[in-house]
């Protein structure tokens, strides 16, 4: 018989797109699967990568069993540096994963200098692996990197199927679908619960094969009169290695620019995902001097990130390559939500460069340059009639998707309320007894900035509030013993004023007035932190009379 409850907690990945992280807790154990990151929007001024809070599972980090790694994307295993810098030292990680993707997280956390702070446990699809009380069965799904599985996670008698991203294809580029008869099977011994990706819920029918890629990329190539350019995600191993192949067949030279892509690129190739790759250059200068109809370049950016090297050709500033007239560039990705915008003008950017851009959906003559990783309604429909679960707790998507997913499964048979939505940080927890909502514990986003772990939404309102009002330093000198100013305040406007404007010199004139006047009204030597409020509170009140305007007030005192 089943002994304690089994808790399962999102860390990330519900109510979003990205951070993928899920908790699981059982009799005095815990496991996560995946470590995952998402990229900031707009909004986040500064922010480079935003990443689920640990605190919970550092706080009891010798609980944690191992962390399961379900593929090798980033919004799956990009937070895993900054886990395991905040868990002990002393106490090495273990992290199961297949080869690819130990391979491509190896190579991230040596470049954070982490790789002895690790132990890789490495699994092969129907292997079972034991964890403390878990038992963890791997099983293979298709998805756009290779090596993607799902888990059947075993306590006792729960038996829970967690999915990560899949899709059922057909005919994948690998030759193996994903294994529906084990998963059948599954569903025949009587599966508690299933965490589903959601990501493509909303999309009718199934999920192209990926192959149609191919295809069309070898039409796109043939008929390119000039140098090709492809974009993707850089840990999209399949469609690199598909890109690869179709070059080679046609006689052009491949070359690879973006740091992260030749990294990736290395790592399967000398694990052997990328036999093909071989006389692929990963310094661009051995392109130079080929005729441009003879070479094709794999770069980043298909996110339209400004540093990336896509980017950075559109607007002219890449060391190496130039975009002229004549090239071809071919987005071979979607826009991750919240990137539109920046995905937008980087290919406005490099029209205006004299480029024909293919964009991530088709062609203009009807090219699939890209298909999704992810199962569309059909397929999760398929996952869910296999599995045939008791419950269901939807992951890998924002809210919508969790909402269509619950009216997919009460289609499909499953119960109201055994489909349950959830928040981040909420404890789902399943006993003999059936199934309660918990309390939640401690979760939420951290924010990285450059090695600045932890930014804070103070920082952040601070940021949007110097980007939309400005900034105006006042340097006040006083004199020690009084604490009477000396001289009139310096203003310094950032974001404010145009130098020389009026406004700028009403300011140091009346301003400056103001601040003397509310100065000379304090009694005795008055502490620094009242003259900072005084001054605060007479230049705010000034200026959003006179400009409407409330920019960040810094004063600065210095005594003479």
């Amino acid at each position: 018989m089943a002994v304690g409850p089994l808790r399962i907690a999102p860390l990330g990945g519900v109510g979003e797109f990205g951070k993928n992280c899920t908790l699981y807790e059982y009799a005095g154990s815990s496991l996560l699967v995946d470590a995952g990151l998402k990229f900031p929007d707009d909004e986040m001024l500064g922010i480079d990568l935003v990443i689920p809070n640990y605190e919970y599972v550092v706080e009891r980090a010798d609980e944690l069993r191992v962390v399961l790694l379900t593929h090798a994307h980033e919004d799956h295993i990009g937070s895993l540096p900054f886990l395991v810098r905040q868990l002990p030292s002393s106490r090495p990680v273990v992290l199961a994963g297949a080869p690819l993707t130990l391979g491509l997280v190896d190579a991230k956390l040596n470049e954070y200098g982490l790789r002895d702070r690790v132990i890789y446990e490495e699994i092969r699809p129907a292997e079972v692996h034991r964890f403390g009380p878990f038992a963890v069965e791997f099983i293979h799904v298709n998805h756009s990197v290779p090596d993607a599985v799902a888990l059947a996670i075993r306590c006792d008698e729960y038996i829970v199927v967690h999915t990560g991203d899949f899709k059922f294809d057909p005919t994948p580029i690998d030759g193996e679908p994903a294994d529906i008869q084990r998963l059948v099977e599954l569903g025949n011994e009587g599966v508690l619960a299933l965490m589903c990706d959601t990501t493509r819920v909303e999309e009718p029918g199934r999920t192209p094969t990926e192959r149609i890629v191919a295809e069309s990329l070898t039409r796109i190539m043939e008929r390119a009169e000039g140098r090709l350019i492809v974009t993707m995600f850089a840990s999209n191993i399949t469609r690199l290695r598909q890109v690869i192949t179709t070059a080679q067949n046609l006689g052009r030279s491949v070359g690879v620019a973006g740091r992260s892509l030749v990294r990736n690129l290395e790592v399967a190739r000398s694990m052997g995902y990328m036999p093909e790759s071989h006389g692929v250059a990963t310094d661009i200068e051995a392109l130079k001097g080929l005729a441009p109809k003879a070479t094709v370049l794999l770069t980043t950016g298909s996110q339209g990130e400004p540093t990336s090297a896509l980017a950075r050709m559109a607007v002219d500033d890449h060391p190496g390559i130039k975009i002229v007239p004549g090239d071809t560039v071919v987005l071979s990705a979607t826009p991750v939500p919240g990137n539109e915008i920046t995905v937008s003008r980087t290919i406005n950017n490099l029209y205006r460069r004299g480029a024909h851009v293919i964009a991530h959906r088709h062609g203009p003559d009807g090219e699939h340059v890209h298909v999704s990783g992810h199962g569309s309604r059909e397929e999760i429909r398929d996952m869910l009639r296999f599995v045939r679960p008791k419950y269901c707790i939807p992951l890998h998507g924002e809210y919508r998707n969790l909402s269509e997913f619950r009216v997919l499964a009460q289609e499909v048979g499953i119960a109201e309320e055994n489909i349950l939505l959830t928040e981040i940080g909420d404890v789902i927890e399943f006993s003999e007894t059936g199934v309660r909502r918990g309390d939640t514990i401690p979760s939420g986003t951290v924010f990285v900035d450059g090695l600045t772990l932890g930014v804070s939404n103070v920082v952040l309102r601070d940021r949007h509030r110097l980007a939309a009002e400005g900034v105006l330093v006042v340097q006040l000198t006083l004199d020690p013993e009084s604490g009477q100013l000396i001289g009139p305040p310096d203003f310094i406007a950032r974001g404010l004023f145009d130098e020389g404007s009026e406004q700028l010199d009403d300011l140091v004139r009346e301003g400056g007035r103001r601040i003397r006047r509310a100065l000379a009204r304090l009694t005795g030597p008055p502490e620094r932190s009242v003259v900072e409020s005084k001054t605060r509170e007479v230049l705010e009140g000034y200026l959003a009379y006179h400009t409407r305007r409330r920019p960040l007030i810094l004063p600065i005192i210095t005594e003479a």
